[in-house]
């Protein structure tokens, strides 16, 4: 293959140059050292939040820093479109709020990430082609939105702190609250009984309008000694109907461990 040729291709394949993408990720990172969960620091909560801070961590739980994952599922790319089947995998940091995903499928590459307060999403047609490349405030609002909301796996990213509160609404839902970079954003969340979450609801844009949005998590199973959910689904909430996009089933946890698959 001409030498040239052969760069180019190189520089296209996202598999390849999102690696650096991932160092960027990574090392912008500030731990948080030497921080355990504490269940006395949350008897002010709403009810419902206690219930699943109960159910999820035990005392002396250390913080997640990092999560990397690998997930399994289906995916929509309209809403007359069929099911098609898709890998993923993603990469959060905590502190300040940040991650990469790269889905892949037969016939595009997508990477999705926030690093830095600024959000991109970018979609490879045969993973080399780039048919999409999104960003902005928008843009930013929604993987800020992703990365608070996929923190069900980072139960204790979701205790309270400077930037992030719990409202109460009733025995079963509560509103949580963050604010990052001039960006404010929120979830719905409902409870069960148990105190698992099951559901997370929000706005995020949609063509240039904020939109219903809802992810439905089940699937509850101990990684690293907390519960986190391995089952997750997103959808739009339209004015003709609730649209289903994706289907994601966790495969692979690893806490704490900063570095590409």
């Amino acid at each position: 293959m001409n030498p040239l040729k052969k760069t180019f291709m190189i520089l296209l394949i996202p598999g390849i140059f999102s690696c650096s993408k991932t160092d960027d990720l990574f090392e912008s990172q500030i731990p948080l050292e030497n921080k355990t969960y504490d269940s006395s620091s949350i008897t002010d909560l709403p009810e419902p939040v206690q219930r699943y801070f109960n159910y999820a961590l035990t005392d002396g739980q250390d913080y997640v820093n990092s999560l990397r994952l690998k997930h399994s599922g289906t995916f929509k790319t309209a809403k007359d479109r069929d099911w098609m089947d898709i890998k993923g995998e993603q990469y959060f940091i905590v502190n300040p709020p940040g991650f990469i995903w790269i889905g892949k499928t037969n016939a595009f590459t997508a990477i999705d990430k926030y690093i830095g307060g600024e959000g991109d999403l970018s979609v490879y047609l045969f993973g080399l082609v780039r048919i999409v490349k999104e960003n902005g405030t928008e843009i930013n609002q929604a993987e800020l939105l992703r990365w608070l909301g996929e923190s069900v796996w980072m139960p204790t990213n979701l205790l309270p702190d400077e930037n992030k509160t719990w409202e109460a609404i009733d025995e079963n839902s509560a509103r949580l609250n963050f604010t990052w970079n001039d960006l404010n954003v929120y979830y719905i969340v409902t409870f069960d009984e148990t105190g698992r979450i099951t559901c997370l609801e929000t706005e995020r844009y949609l063509e240039d309008k904020l939109t219903g949005w809802k992810g439905e998590v089940s699937n509850y199973t101990m990684h690293d000694g907390m519960m986190v959910p391995e089952d997750i689904e997103a959808s739009w909430m339209l004015e003709d109907g609730k649209y289903t996009y994706a289907r994601f089933h966790v495969e692979e946890f690893e806490f704490n461990k900063a570095e590409k698959f």
